[in-house]
């Protein structure tokens, strides 16, 4: 650990803890040298396959040390198993198949072919393997994979222009090729930057973008693994997996497709309810009610829209989960209700440690029923984290999942709202070496045993799920809402997540879009940083252009760390506080957008925040952009991440661009410069978008091209729970000095009472008439009742 690591340690966690955290080391030093091979294992290529057996959806091939079954899923997607090695269990695939795909087989002079509507695989005895497209470009070239002991190694060709991006939580550039990743989920100790690695949530799936296509593969395997993305040697990407079978998914197509196979495979992030999209204040720590109190009362004397307040730590007794320090806070139920009377939800952060304390319940309970993680020679596990001394629940046992997920019975009774996953990694402290549990850990599996080699990147997820699983018997009518700071793949099933513990800086501003980004890009699309950083104390400019970038990002929250300056908007003093204010209220503005992008999410597993290149994945021009980020597919935001700037440059795709502010038009594709004084950012409309905003009344922002079409989407429901929805899909046409609007809808929920307002951006309404009969137009919006058909004639002059 270095000097500023040991720093920070002794102001977060004290004197006292620190050196326990030498004990800790020695303890899991003690452990991990019983499990870890002294010498690793020689890399030895597989044999020769032999033999083939035919299947209807693929095949089996054997050879003297190893086993291959290829399966396809869909005509697009396939499924690789390497054997031997324990095979995954079903945590993170919910689905065996997507759809029917017949598969011919052929054998020829090098081995053998499997070949759907879709794809070819071509499998050579040796074991290397080359997918081919329908008219025979190969898009993806395997090695023969290696054994080294219980590791699987797993080479990949790499063309000359291939990108690739996704891997879960990385602080790197976005195209995450030429660099080394490890997969093991790490807290990287408080604060960290640009670079480093690993991070609180991995998933071991990478989408590649090239000349020849793209695709995406996930690789289906827990254990600790090493991603050479061509740093070592340019044009290959080794993969190494410390155990298990190597087991991997390949969906073929254009990024939004092949995320939707993944998220199909993996769970589709289900619809949040929508306060969760508002603004989230927190702090470690809010000590006592008063406190809470005064901070929401701030809130509504400077006039700044609140939706969530989070409780970190302090709120509990002695850092106890699922207890509450009643000095601090005496009747925590009637503060919750009290802030719901004023719109804002309660948020309380929970931990896996318990603390070890025979006159604690949870401990107690837990002790007598064997729900903790045992040590090889059967003694409960002790580690280190902000109680002192806790024992860890198991969540690879569904028994442990239904237990844990009752404790949080007394917190739903009070009202809490949402709950907050941390340290989930798991992380413990020690003062030197790996910060969590030791490999040779035990763990149930389901049943079938093993240790936390195999476990450990899936502690946050199962965590997660049995959080999920008991929100929904626990409180059926409601949307549950978790965040996590750690996970594994299929994690959007269950939770949110945030960027964690990063430093105060503009490098770490910068670094904020390619991390949200890459996390879309894993399946993970509800993701947001702690505005301004965790760690230290932005300045005024630096807090204003960390929140206005924020404002456009899934999860918006402000949170700090004990000892910063405090970060509630109105500390920053004019004219911070009337430029946040404005970046509150378009966020409030933008719920009914963010919200049918949630449903959209929910139906196709699409992100929210997209890179450039989900307009078109075959602009290399737009490959390597990570400054912009996409708002769905309406929005285009330019942060502003230089100090001192008041302008700057922003790429356009091709097509036509508004800005949003002034509606002045642009077109791409292109660079254009364009001013950002402190109160705004550069922000544009896509031609041809339909925008749905709350403003007085529900309102479509129609964003015509000179000619040509376009369509928005409007979801509405109730807010939370699952009764009664509809979806409006407005598809425009611009001819002639006409623009026909039609609508097709399903669901049930009524139409908005006093109908919908129009306005039209680009060209003037003259008259408007609604399935034939004639409806006010006032300026630029027309005001619809329910229909079919709206013509609006355009005012030529």
């Amino acid at each position: 650990m270095d000097l500023r690591k040991a720093l920070l340690a002794l102001r977060f966690v004290g004197l006292r803890t620190t050196l326990r955290a030498v004990r800790a080391a020695r303890e899991r030093d003690r452990w991990e040298g019983r499990v870890l091979p002294a010498v690793p294992a020689a890399w030895r290529m597989v044999k020769p396959l032999e033999t083939m057996e035919p299947l209807p959806d693929g095949a089996r091939f054997a050879g003297p040390d190893a086993e291959l079954e290829i399966r396809f899923l869909a005509p697009d997607v396939v499924r690789l198993t390497w054997t031997p090695g324990v095979l995954p269990l079903p945590y993170a695939v919910v689905r065996e198949r997507l759809t029917e795909a017949s598969v011919s087989h052929k054998r020829h002079a090098e081995g053998w072919s499997l070949e759907s509507a879709a794809m070819r695989l071509e499998i050579r005895a040796d074991g290397g393997i080359h997918f081919r497209d329908p008219s025979g470009t190969i898009w993806r070239e395997e090695e023969p994979p290696a054994r080294a002991g219980e590791a699987w190694r797993h080479r990949v060709r790499l063309g000359p222009e291939e990108r690739i991006y996704g891997l879960g939580e990385r602080a790197t550039p976005l195209n995450r090729r030429g660099r080394i990743y490890r997969m093991w989920n790490r807290d990287p100790g408080g604060s960290y930057g640009p670079g480093a690695d690993p991070l609180y949530l991995s998933v071991p799936l990478w989408l590649s973008l090239g000349p020849e296509g793209s695709y995406l593969v996930f690789y289906e395997n827990p254990f600790e693994a090493i991603f050479d993305l061509g740093a070592t040697e340019p044009d290959v990407a080794c993969l190494t997996f410390a155990g298990g079978a190597l087991r991997y998914f390949v969906c073929m197509g254009p990024p939004d497709q092949a995320l939707a196979r993944y998220t199909a495979l993996t769970g589709r992030p289900p619809m949040p309810p929508r306060w969760a999209l508002g603004f989230h204040q927190s702090r470690w720590s809010y000590e006592s009610a008063d406190e809470v109190r005064t901070v929401v009362q701030g809130f509504r004397d400077h006039d700044l829209p609140l939706h969530a307040i989070h409780l970190d730590i302090d709120y509990m007794d002695g850092y106890r989960v699922f207890t509450v320090d009643r000095r601090r806070f005496p009747d925590l139920p009637g503060l919750i209700r009290e802030l719901e009377g004023q719109g804002v939800r309660t948020v309380v952060i929970l931990d896996p440690g318990v603390k070890v304390d025979p006159g604690y319940s949870v401990y107690r309970e837990g002790m007598a029923h064997s729900r903790f993680c045992r040590l090889p020679d059967g003694s409960v596990y002790r580690g280190l984290v902000w109680p002192g001394w806790c024992v860890f629940p198991d969540f690879t046992d569904p028994g442990v999942r239904e237990w844990w997920g009752d404790q949080y019975r007394s917190f739903v009774e009070m009202g809490v709202a949402g709950f907050w996953h941390d340290m989930n990694e798991p992380t413990t402290f020690v003062a030197w070496g790996e910060p969590t549990f030791p490999r040779g850990v035990r763990h149930a599996m389901e049943g079938r045993g093993g240790d936390h080699r195999e476990a450990h990147n899936l502690y946050g997820l199962l965590m997660n799920r049995a959080a999920w699983e008991a929100l929904r018997r626990l409180r059926p009518e409601r949307r549950p809402f978790l965040l996590t700071r750690s996970g594994w793949a299929g994690i959007q099933r269950y939770a949110w997540n945030w960027t964690g513990d990063t430093e105060s800086t503009w490098a770490a501003l910068r670094q904020t879009i390619p991390t949200v980004l890459g996390l879309g890009l894993s399946g993970i699309p509800y993701t947001g940083p702690d505005i301004g950083g965790f760690s230290g104390a932005p300045t005024v400019e630096l807090f204003v252009r960390w929140f206005q970038a924020a404002t456009f990002m899934p999860f918006f929250r402000n949170h700090a760390a004990k000892g910063t300056p405090r970060r509630e908007p109105w500390v920053f003093g004019e004219p911070a506080l009337s430029i946040l204010r404005e970046f509150l209220r378009l966020r409030v503005r933008l719920l009914p957008y963010l919200y049918t992008l949630a449903w959209e999410a929910a139906q196709t597993g699409a992100p929210l925040a997209r890179p450039l290149f989900w307009l078109d994945p075959k602009d290399p021009a737009l490959w390597e952009i990570e400054d912009l980020f996409l708002l769905g597919s309406a929005l285009l935001v330019a942060p502003v991440m230089e100090e001192g700037a008041r302008s700057r440059a922003v790429f356009l795709p091709a097509g036509e661009w508004y800005d949003f502010w002034s509606d002045r038009r642009f077109a791409g594709p292109g660079v254009v410069e364009v001013e950002a004084p402190l109160e705004r950012i550069p922000v544009f409309v896509r031609a041809g978008s339909i925008l749905p905003m709350a403003e007085d009344r529900l309102t479509l922002h129609l964003y015509g091209p000179s000619d040509g079409e376009g369509e928005g989407i409007l979801y509405q429901d109730a807010g939370d729970g699952f009764g009664p929805y509809r979806v409006d899909r407005f598809h425009g046409q611009w001819e002639e000095g006409v623009l026909r609007i039609r609508r097709i809808w399903e669901g049930d929920l009524p139409w908005p009472e006093g109908g919908l307002r129009l306005r039209i951006h680009g060209v003037a309404p003259a008259r408007a008439h609604a399935d034939g009969r004639p409806v006010p137009v006032e300026g630029q919006t027309v005001i619809a009742p329910l229909f079919e058909e709206l013509i609006v004639e355009i005012d030529s002059a």
